[in-house]
């Protein structure tokens, strides 16, 4: 009888702790922000970032909800083992009928072998797929211009030159320059946010654009109480790039992601879809 109440209890903790991880790892946030800009009229961006080929289907069903002008995705859309390939091209298929959706690379898609196709593939879908270059919106009747950058900053051995301060970061300076040219409202799409302000010389921050996006740190994957983020692939132990807003302008808004890669679970890190108002 004592062995009966003795496993009973243990399968009802195993079973609170599966449901515990689920949660985590489905609850989606939606989180706000509200910036004011004499060079934009009323725009909704939505941004999703590092879905990790999980064709969330609560993402969609929010997105629509949220009725973006514009849809920006952050990178690592599908992952580096090309998982879910045809399921993420359906789930593309139906962001697109939302609104325009701006695509950027992050380090996984670097890392497949069929690189080239995906983007073709992508594109085919109706997704503007930005590779160093820059793209105008003006539907709504005024401009706002988009950069997207393709880092690849992907290889494994990038994380530890990182680490060991002997990375040699990609001169961006010339993308920089053509966003420059344009007016109205600038945005700069950004897998990486630690590139925004933390890369000396090549820090994002000195140019001159309004608002960028960025996604990859998975919000330090565990946020632990009075602790917070833990770790980040690019800045280590207890980053500062994973959340949030930095700076006013340029400013820079980091997305915690809605997907996994390798390590299979969130904690006190709920997946995020970002909203952002860009208002008189």
């Amino acid at each position: 009888m004592e062995y009966i109440l003795i496993t009973a209890i243990a399968l009802i903790v195993l079973a609170g702790i599966i449901i515990f991880l689920y949660l985590q790892n489905n609850i989606i946030d939606i989180t706000q922000y509200n910036i004011k800009s004499n060079d934009c009229g009323s725009l909704k961006i939505v941004q999703l970032s590092d879905l990790h080929s999980k064709p969330f289907g609560k993402v969609l069903k929010k997105t629509q909800e949220l009725n973006p002008d514009i849809i920006c995705i952050t990178g690592d859309y599908i992952n580096d083992h090309c998982k879910n390939k045809e399921k993420m091209l359906n789930f593309g298929k139906e962001l697109v009928k939302f609104a325009k959706v701006y695509y950027i690379t992050g380090n996984h898609e670097r890392r497949l072998e069929n690189f080239e196709r995906i983007m073709q593939e992508l594109s085919d879908i109706g997704f503007i797929v930005l590779l160093n270059r820059v793209s105008v919106f003006n539907d709504k009747g005024f401009d706002v211009s988009i950069l997207g950058l393709d880092e690849n900053q992907a290889d494994f051995d990038d994380y530890k030159a990182r680490k060991n301060g002997t990375f040699v970061y990609k001169d961006m300076s010339p993308y920089f320059a053509e966003l420059e040219k344009n007016s109205g409202f600038k945005i700069v799409l950004s897998h990486f946010p630690e590139n925004f302000e933390n890369v000396k010389e090549m820090n994002y921050s000195q140019y001159d654009f309004d608002l960028q996006l960025s996604g990859h740190a998975h919000g330090g994957q565990f946020c632990l109480p009075f602790i917070g983020p833990v770790f980040s692939p690019g800045q280590g132990l207890f980053p500062k790039y994973v959340k949030g807003s930095f700076g006013d302008r340029p400013k820079l808004i980091v997305s915690r992601g809605l997907g996994n890669a390798e390590f299979p679970f969130r904690l006190f890190n709920h997946p995020e879809i970002n909203v952002i108002n860009i208002n008189q």
